[in-house]
């Protein structure tokens, strides 16, 4: 192989590294009932609901201190309270709990029975405050003023339903993350024109599918830039006299264009997508940016020969240099016979290859990210 076949060969062989270069109630229907009063241990303790059928029970004094506070005293005649809580229907709403309070101090507390009546008998006269609380329902509270002696009926308490509250979490598939990054992806481009498809800056970057594998590489290899840094190239070795087989004039460059524009895209679909999807590798430049300059000078040197499996695990990038190898042997097949390679100078380039993608991976990982718009406001973290 002459010198100016393997110059050809360094520029050709990666396609990642030309593309770099290049690169978101419930309401219970009650049954009927009346109410009982039971007896309450303590104001903290929750207290169980009455057997349908039962009327009244003697209530105990929930915080009270006296029997001034709510009891019926000797000296004065007894009282009561009673009434019945339906619902917006109009029908009846049972185990509703009804909390009896006078100056801000809960005296009682009682649960309606099945046709939703209840009652409070034998308390003092005075001001009192009712509180119905019932499951799938908005809590109410109603005034009432008792004198002594007196039978008082509250008037029918409406409960308005609680609000319907419903909770969806949708949480988009690992494919639709993809996409979304490989969109965002396909936005960075180097001083606003050069593309930067091979690599991801997200910390948490999605694996791609095999067909977004093949659109990113459909995307590096049938650009604008591509096609001119393929003309410039040709016309490099057209000036240069390399592969003479292919001889001079138009015809001439036509042929080194379509060598060079050939090489590049077999290189990078099989390196890039053909070989990723078999083998369930991610072909892209995982951005570190965070440690000492050391680290990442030897995490991105590293990744040369390092590459993300799908599965997440870092492992032999066997994609990349089965993908230099695939592409020099095949150019053998269109190159000039004069000019064609053994094996050996194929597998010499692949490792030629390598040694361009650590120096890749230098400039991705300290130089690339500082000429890119698209990232000006972009936070990184470690992959």
């Amino acid at each position: 192989m002459d010198s100016s076949s393997r110059g050809f060969f360094r520029k050709f062989l990666s396609g990642r590294v030309r593309s770099t270069i290049a690169a978101v109630v419930i309401f219970i229907w009650p049954g009927a009932g009346f109410l009982i009063c039971v007896p309450a241990v303590q104001a903290q303790t929750a207290q169980p609901a009455p057997s349908s059928g039962a009327a009244t029970a003697t209530p105990d004094q929930l915080g009270a201190t006296a029997p001034t506070a709510g009891v019926a005293s000797s000296q004065q005649p007894a009282s009561s309270i009673s009434g019945s809580v339906a619902d917006p229907n109009g029908g009846p709403v049972d185990e509703a709990q009804i909390t009896l309070a006078r100056n801000g101090q809960s005296l009682f507390r009682a649960w309606t029975a099945d046709n939703g009546q209840f009652s409070f008998p034998e308390i003092a006269p005075g001001t009192y405050q009712l509180t119905i609380a019932a499951e799938g329902f908005q809590e109410q509270s109603v005034s009432v003023v008792v004198s002594p002696g007196e039978t008082h009926t509250v008037p029918r308490i409406v409960l308005a339903l609680a609000p319907l509250v419903t909770s969806i979490n949708v949480t988009p598939s690992q494919g639709e993350v993809a996409q979304y990054q490989l969109q965002e992806e396909e936005k960075q481009l180097v001083l606003g024109f050069v593309p930067n498809y091979y690599v991801t800056y997200y910390p948490h970057t999605a694996p791609l599918t095999p067909r977004q594998k093949f659109q990113l590489t459909w995307k590096a290899v049938f650009n604008p830039f591509s096609l001119g840094l393929t003309a410039a190239f040709a016309g490099g070795e057209q000036a240069t006299g390399m592969y003479s087989g292919y001889g001079q004039g138009a015809q001439g460059y036509a042929r080194r264009f379509g060598a060079a524009y050939a090489t590049l895209s077999i290189g990078t679909f099989i390196g890039d997508a053909l070989l990723p999807s078999v083998l369930k590798q991610d072909p892209r430049y995982y951005y570190k940016g965070t440690g000492s300059v050391r680290s990442r000078i030897l995490y991105a040197i590293s990744r040369s020969v390092i590459c993300k499996g799908d599965n997440g695990h870092w492992e032999p990038d066997y994609s990349a240099f089965l993908g230099h190898l695939a592409a020099g042997g095949i150019s053998n097949l269109y190159l000039p016979s004069q000019n064609r390679n053994g094996w050996a100078v194929t597998l010499e380039n692949g490792l030629i290859g390598i040694g361009f993608g650590a120096a890749t991976n230098l400039l991705q990982e300290f130089l690339v990210p500082r000429l890119t718009p698209s990232l000006a406001h972009r936070q990184f973290s470690s992959p």
